[in-house]
């Protein structure tokens, strides 16, 4: 470097000097070696005469899945061989001395540190002694003395730190401290326990904590279908992706013992929009970089791909986050659920209203109509106390992990009361008004003046947003309808009184009193599969006693699941005529060629209908969702069914259309029998099969399943699954 050139100047370093006098221990990965040997104070020369002193030879956490430890607190099923435990409950260790114990005259300890900086102060370090009148956060006594070997019984504070905690054992002597060295196979994790106090029926509890099996519903509200999913909660690597998500986060430690934090921190983290977190979203239809949404069948591929790459996995969409999610808190020890809203209402500017715009003839100006309903929207909730908030609103909480609006500067929703949200106290943390206004929205359609550009509400549809909230029944593959557990039944005293205290915290619906139409249109369901004819009937009545006329206008598009237009395909303009007090049904015929080429994923055709009764200037509105229901995917098992046989699972699949199916992807999994496994087929030709078939070793016994998906840009959401018990 030339004496003219300046120095190349550093570049600033992120500090905590002068804010703090260490950094704030934020990595559960992090630890300091804590010294094997802690004098009192000045020594003599040489080593310590310690011989005369408890030495300690070995230290067993009876960690093993048959042994009394994990059976006690439920962990039993964790693909993982260190010792895991549930807060509040005690554990047993073995401690082997180099001598047989005296309570009289030895003293010891068993300590537990987790992060880095360890202090008592902050609950990161605490010290559990079994025979002196130590005051410990956690408490500890001998079970059981037998020559050389001491029984210990531990047990953590209800509310301590979840995690991976180091272990040592410690012995008190004139010159100090002597411990064991630091031991990985000692590390104990941690959980949250929802055992400890009686917050849920246990069948609720089996099924929020210990399922590794869900079922995912989208399609439409009278039309549902369903899609298995591979929690995998207890899958190994699982719990340690979940620790390093918090990890990545920089998540204090200090704050991972409160579930409300972790929650909330966790629906940030489980999108990448603003802090590099697990998933990409994208809604797109193209994935050329990543996996598409509906490819997935299970968490675990997602999770460890994100801890092992530190890089945000692609591609998700809500089904994938709620899932994924629901792992993380099942995995914790937080009760948590997928639960499914069908048209959710996405409010953005703070009302409770989503705007149609009508031309003066009666026509959707598409234009100008920017608000959406999505056909369906999955979020989680988790269950647990909320000391934070006035008594009666713990229990429940929506999260939702979908980047969809900010809260607090970060893409995040939750933890929101789902009994504050019932009874319209919208004004409690988290995000509250959000939540109420996805459930709650009205349709509001407005006719235009085509001279000033104002806008007139002409009608009011208050029943068709969050029209049923639904769940995985505990215990069983079938639903539950979990609707009266977000509103009141629509029309009621109570659902009024809900709409005016949702108001007073800033709420706005629309208020104009609308008289009633008395030509009502209806468009009723019917069931088609993707490739299908099918007629659109639309039933008209006349409840007055005249004669009623008008055109209306109808539109079939394409849509995205968040009921987003791709394109329209179909448009059509009868003209009606009713007697009084009479019915009518018009016939509209929709051709597969019509809609084949312009569909994209998910398969959803939304009809919506409108018209101007010439005779009132009353409007008139249906609207209609038909999910294309797609071909099936045939899984059979076969194999002698025991812990460790071979096994093998065969994927078969016939392309039922005219035309070829390109670049497919095959998976399947299943929890506690197959990790993730993928095929790719470049080309299935039309009319032709793909038999795929895999060999696998089930790990451990019980019921399970085996899922399977069968996915390409021209044919999304193939599923298929197989039930099978293996024996010990």
């Amino acid at each position: 470097m030339s004496d003219s050139e300046p120095a190349a100047k550093p570049q600033p370093q992120v500090s905590h000097r002068g804010r703090s006098a260490a950094p704030i221990a934020s990595s559960n990965a992090d630890g300091e070696e804590v010294p094997e040997f802690e004098p009192f104070g000045l020594m003599p020369r040489g080593p310590p005469p310690l011989r005369e002193f408890l030495d300690i030879w070995d230290v067993n956490m009876l960690r093993n899945p048959d042994e009394v430890n994990k059976r006690q607190h439920t962990t039993h099923l964790y693909a993982n061989d260190h010792l895991i435990v549930r807060r509040g409950q005690e554990f047993q260790l073995k401690v082997t001395f180099d001598r047989p114990y005296k309570p009289s005259d030895d003293q010891f300890a068993v300590e537990f540190v987790i992060g880095g900086s360890p202090q008592f102060s902050k609950g990161t370090y605490i010290p559990v002694s079994v025979a002196s009148d130590r005051q410990s956060p956690w408490a500890g006594r001998v079970l059981d003395s037998a020559d050389n070997v001491v029984t210990v019984g531990i047990t953590p504070a209800p509310d301590c730190i979840v995690g991976k905690w180091r272990t040592y054992v410690a012995v008190v002597t004139p010159y100090g401290i002597r411990r064991t060295r630091q031991d990985e196979s000692r590390d104990v994790y941690i959980l949250f326990n929802p055992w400890a106090a009686a917050l849920l029926i246990s069948n609720e509890r089996e099924e929020c904590v210990l399922n590794e099996v869900g079922v995912i519903y989208h399609g439409a509200f009278d039309d549902v279908s369903e899609r298995p999913w591979n929690f995998g909660q207890f899958d190994y690597g699982v719990l340690d992706a979940c620790l390093f998500i918090m990890d990545k986060a920089a998540m204090p430690i200090t704050n991972r013992g409160d579930p409300i934090k972790v929650a909330r921190k966790a629906s940030a983290m489980l999108n990448s929009r603003d802090d590099d977190g697990v998933l990409v979203g994208s809604w797109s239809g193209d994935y050329t970089y990543g996996v598409a949404p509906t490819s997935w069948t299970g968490s675990t591929e997602i999770l460890l791909n994100y801890s092992s790459s530190k890089m945000p996995v692609c591609y998700a969409q809500c089904w994938v986050y709620a899932a994924v999610f629901n792992t993380f808190l099942r995995c914790l020890g937080i009760p948590g659920r997928v639960v499914t809203n069908f048209f959710s209402s996405h409010d953005n500017d703070g009302n409770l209203k989503t705007d149609i715009i009508l031309d003066e003839n009666g026509r959707i100006d598409k234009q100008r109509t920017k608000d959406s309903i999505w056909n369906y929207h999955c979020w989680n909730e988790c269950y647990m106390s909320r000391p934070d908030l006035p008594q009666g609103f713990g229990g429940w909480q929506a999260v939702d992990a979908t980047p969809q609006e900010t809260s607090d500067g970060m893409y995040r929703c939750g933890p929101a009361s789902v009994q504050a949200i019932k009874h319209g106290q919208i004004c409690f943390p988290f995000d509250a008004p959000f939540v109420f206004a996805e459930v709650n929205s009205d349709v509001v359609f407005y006719s235009r003046n085509p001279r000033d550009g104002t806008l007139e509400p002409v009608k009011v549809n208050s029943s068709h947003v969050g029209r049923m909230v639904v769940t995985k029944a505990p215990g069983q593959d079938t639903r539950r309808d979990i609707t009266d557990q977000y509103k009141f039944p629509e029309g009621s005293p109570e659902e009024r009184t809900v709409l005016e205290k949702a108001e007073e915290y800033g709420c706005q619906r629309e208020k104009a009193i609308l008289t009633e139409a008395d030509v009502e249109l209806d468009m009723p369901l019917i069931e088609v599969r993707v490739g299908d004819d099918f007629e659109l009937k639309l039933e008209f009545n006349n409840k007055s006693g005249q004669a009623r006329t008008g055109d209306v206008y109808v539109s079939g598009n394409v849509v995205y699941y968040t009921g987003v237009n791709s394109s329209e395909f179909l448009f059509k303009t009868p003209k009606v005529t009713l007697d009084p007090m009479k019915a009518e049904k018009k016939v509209i015929q929709v051709r597969s060629q019509d809609y084949m080429r312009k569909l994209v994923e998910q398969a959803n055709l939304h009809f919506i209908a409108t018209g101007k009764v010439k005779e009132t200037g009353q409007i008139v509105t249906a609207m209609r969702v038909v999910t294309l229901h797609n071909p099936k995917l045939s899984v059979q098992v076969s194999g002698l069914a025991k812990v460790s046989e071979e096994m093998f699972v065969t994927v078969e699949f016939t392309n039922p259309f005219k035309f070829n199916l390109e670049d497919v992807y095959v998976r399947v999994e299943g929890p506690g029998v197959m990790p993730p496994k993928y095929k790719h087929y470049s080309l299935i030709l039309a009319g032709s099969s793909l038999t795929w078939t895999e060999s696998f070793n089930p790990r451990r016994e019980g019921p399970t399943k085996l899922m399977a998906s069968l996915d390409c840009a021209a044919l999304r959401q193939v599923y298929g699954q197989a039930q099978l018990t293996v024996m010990p």
